[in-house]
């Protein structure tokens, strides 16, 4: 039982970080604009919006990673239970 126990407690905190990253991601791009600034005195919001984006962009390999890292240990939780499964009928 320790290795699904292992297994449960690796995925469970794989989806917290996903979670968390995509809560982040979602508070920090409340405020983003995808709008054409063509006039020099919007140049404070302007810089806001990049500055946002900067950061959205900095943080972007981080969400990746917990994307993938999510997927692939939803595919050997679901991997583990198929043969499991396959070997209880052998």
């Amino acid at each position: 039982m320790g290795f699904v126990l292992a297994m449960w407690t690796i995925w469970g905190l794989a989806f917290l970080l996903f979670i968390a990253a995509k809560v982040y991601v979602s508070r920090l791009s409340r405020d983003e604009d995808d709008q054409l600034i063509l006039d020099e005195s919007f140049n404070h919001l302007k810089a806001e919006q990049d500055a946002i984006i900067s950061k959205l962009n900095k943080f972007k390999p981080v969400q990746l990673a917990a994307t993938w890292s999510l997927g692939v240990l939803t595919l050997i939780v679901v991997v583990y239970y198929v043969h499991d499964m396959i070997s209880q009928f052998k």
